[in-house]
Order: structure tokens, then sequence, then C-alpha cells
């Protein structure tokens, strides 16, 4: 199988991406939303717009602090703006829906939302333990569900390279909204944060179906051996051990072989929903649609080119650092 193969080459690929994309998000940073930072959002559509310039100049005028107007569209498809300002009260809305309602023809606020700081840090607090929690009962779940392999590689290491697949599954949306927040204005929002949560689960998913056919080839491909044990104090007991019938590295090819068109096939399909619902659904889903679009292009080229061939390289490491110790 290649991806076992070249396994150094997909390696020192993935450890740039890791590289890259931290590198990326630490220079950019990510542009919060009013959903972790409070605030307000005001969506004001026209049937003939004004330019941009104009929007800002108007906003200017009412001394809110930083603010930032992104074009857009309304659910109508007319030409809309979105404004992001401090968190406004009533008196400072209704002024404001005033004047820039008045900038075009037909102009009207669709949409307006208030969140304070408060809830804003709340918020982020909790996705952050959301997001956290995932992880950790990932980690839990791969190493019960792998209980009993051992050979030559225990059920915790294989929870190790699933949650380091996962990094990199989230490191390049992550990086990808960094850089569109920075250039273009996305900000991130409590979507993304759900975008992210579905990466994971669709990670790891593809990921364990790999690993699970490594684990019934290896109990295709190995011998059994028992040998009764007497411990101090006279207490007897049953010790098994297994000796592998081919070679580790053959065995984890030769699942990645029987799992690739599957993993390809499932991600190609989720793609191309992704897709549509970028270009045919509303502005608010656009964001949460590609971030999860380069997420389950990250979770297909993990789950082939990095978890397995990092399980074989750990393998043969620990192979390697045996015979030094003997």
């Amino acid at each position: 199988m290649f991806a076992i193969t070249y396994r150094k080459i997909f390696l020192i690929i993935a450890a740039a991406i890791f590289v890259g994309s931290a590198v990326i998000i630490g220079v950019f940073g990510l542009r919060l939303g009013i959903d972790f930072t409070g605030g307000s959002l005001t969506e004001v559509a026209y049937s003939v717009a004004p330019e941009k310039v104009v929007i800002e100049a108007a906003v200017t005028e009412f001394n809110l602090g930083g603010f930032s107007v992104r074009e857009s569209e309304d659910d109508a498809g007319r030409s809309a703006f979105l404004i992001r300002t401090r968190d406004l009260g009533e008196d400072e809305r209704a002024v404001l829906a005033d004047a820039i309602t008045n900038l075009g023809e037909g102009g009207e606020v669709t949409r307006f939302t208030s969140i304070g700081p408060v809830i804003g840090e709340e918020l982020k607090d909790k996705a952050v333990w959301a997001i956290g929690g995932v992880v950790m009962i990932i980690v839990f779940y791969v190493a019960f569900a792998f209980a009993g392999i051992g050979v030559p590689v225990s059920s915790w290491v294989y929870g190790l390279v699933t949650i380091i697949v996962l990094i990199h599954d989230v490191l390049v949306p992550t990086a990808l909204v960094s850089l569109l927040g920075y250039f273009v204005g996305i900000e991130v929002d409590i979507l993304f944060v759900m975008a992210i949560l579905a990466v994971l689960g669709y990670s790891v998913n593809d990921t364990i179906v790999i690993f699970d056919r490594v684990r019934e080839n290896l109990v295709k491909n190995r011998t059994e051996h028992r040998k009764k044990v007497v411990e101090p104090g006279g207490v007897e007991h049953e010790e098994v051990t297994y000796t592998l019938t081919a070679p580790y590295e053959k065995i984890v090819g030769s699942a990645v072989a029987e799992s690739m068109a599957r993993s390809i096939n499932t991600s190609l399909t989720t793609m191309v929903a992704l897709v549509a619902l970028y270009f045919v659904g509303g502005e608010v889903t656009q964001t949460f649609a590609l971030v999860l679009f380069a997420g389950v292009a990250a979770g297909a080229y993990s789950s082939i080119c990095i978890a397995s061939p990092l399980i074989v390289a750990y393998a043969e490491w620990k192979a390697k650092r045996e015979v030094t110790k003997s």
C-alpha cells in the first residue's frame, strides 16, 4: 500500500501542514464574532444598495467605537450589509437603523442580533469545554474498543494517534478561517464550533474504520500462546501471548487498501452535498459548509495518509528500541 510504503514522505507532509496551520493561526488569529465577544449585528438590505464606503461613513458618525461592515445578500437575494458594532441600546439601534435605511432605495433592516459580553464569554467557555469533552471521550472509546490487541502496539497508542489526526483535521479548517477572517472578514461564531465538532465526529469515524480493519487483520494473522504462570503465594493463572504471522507493516497496509475505497467514496459524497449547501444555502450557512468541506477533505487525507503510516512508524521505532535494549 503506497501510504505505508512511502510513509516518511506522508508524515513529513503532515508535519508541514501541522506547523503551517499553527503558524497561520498564530500570526493572523481568529476574528471572533459577536457570539463570543458580545455586541450587535445589524443586517440592512436594499433594492438599490449604496457603496460600502457610504455605509461605513454613516456608521462612523455615531461614534460607536470599533465596527465592521461586510457586504452580503439577504434571503430574498437583495444586496445587503452586515454591520457589527458594540452592544447597542434600543435608542441607539433605532437611530442607526433610521440612518442606514435611508442611504439606498428600499432600505430595510432585515435582522438585528444583540449579545452581551457576559453571554459571549460564557459561550466561549462552553465551546472550549465541548471540544475538550469530545476529544477525551474519543480517547477513552478508542482505548476501550482496541483493548486486548497489545501486539505490537497498545490500545492507548491507537487512541493517541487518533487524537493527533484529529488535531490535524481541526487545524486545517481553522487555519482556512483564520486566513479568510484576515483577508475577507469572516468571523468565528457558534456555527463554526458546530462545524468543528462535526469534523471531529466525521474524522474519528473515518480513522476508526481503518483501525478496526487493522484489528481484524491482526486477529487473523497471529498465533496464540498460552502458558500457566505461578505467582508468589501459589496463585496460578494463565498467561496469553501472541506472535504475528505476517509483518505488521503488511497487515496495516492491507487494512488501508481494503478501506480506502469506502473512505474516498464517503468523503466525496459528503463534499458534494457541502458544495451544494455553500452555493445554494444562505449566507448564514456558507462558513459552516466551508469549514466542514475543509475538515472532511483533511479527514479523508489524514485517515489514509497519516493515521496508518504513523502507527506503523511508531511500531517500527518501538521494535528498534527493544532490540537496542536487549
